[in-house]
């Protein structure tokens, strides 16, 4: 079993374990200082009614962003994190 795969069955059995559903759900991620990778992951959450708010690094080298969004299920928690994973550089918390 990869890492990641690892890493998504027990987000599942975590979020199986613990959360009802529907649910708003905080995701947390670290980019590199640059527009282009903050707007790809604004655009994963578009439409979906998301509060994105970031935070620069003490040098201005990385941005810290927390997401809000509410979601139905757990697939769809899941979905959203491999889709911010495709993104070069971004660091899932």
């Amino acid at each position: 079993m990869s890492k990641e795969t690892d890493f998504y069955e027990k987000l599942r059995y975590r979020l199986s374990e613990t959360t009802i559903f529907p649910t708003n759900y905080m995701f947390k991620f670290i980019t590199p200082a640059d527009v282009d990778k903050l707007k790809q992951i604004e655009n994963v959450f578009n439409g979906l009614g998301a509060v994105i708010k970031s935070k620069s690094s003490k040098n201005g080298n990385y941005n810290s962003l927390t997401i809000m969004v509410n979601m139905d299920n757990t697939d769809e928690i899941i979905e959203k994190y491999e889709e911010v994973d495709r993104i070069e550089g971004v660091i899932s918390l």
